[in-house]
């Protein structure tokens, strides 16, 4: 087995850093499945990356994880008609 066919170095050679790996990964697992926590999202983490090299990476994953699973906070919608409203009330 070349050096190149082991984890991390695939990863380098089609230029990811195990960063940029974790993260993404984590945040295509957020989109699809909701809400793992402790043991589930380690066990995920596991699957994904069974190579022992990669293992240091789990923290960097969950934080990715957490970061994309939270929800967006409400978007404020525009009162544009309870504007209106109050304008023509006083007209």
């Amino acid at each position: 087995m070349s050096e190149y066919e082991t984890y991390p170095n695939v990863c380098r050679a089609v230029g990811l850093t195990c960063e940029e790996c974790t993260s993404s990964t984590a945040r295509e697992v957020a989109r699809v499945c909701k809400g793992l926590r402790g043991k589930a999202l380690g066990q995920m983490f596991v699957q994904l990356y069974p190579q022992p090299a990669c293992s240091s990476m789990y923290s960097h994953f969950a934080q990715a994880y957490r970061e994309a699973s939270s929800p967006e906070p409400p978007r404020i919608q525009p009162q544009r008609e309870k504007t209106l409203y109050a304008i023509s009330a006083v007209a």
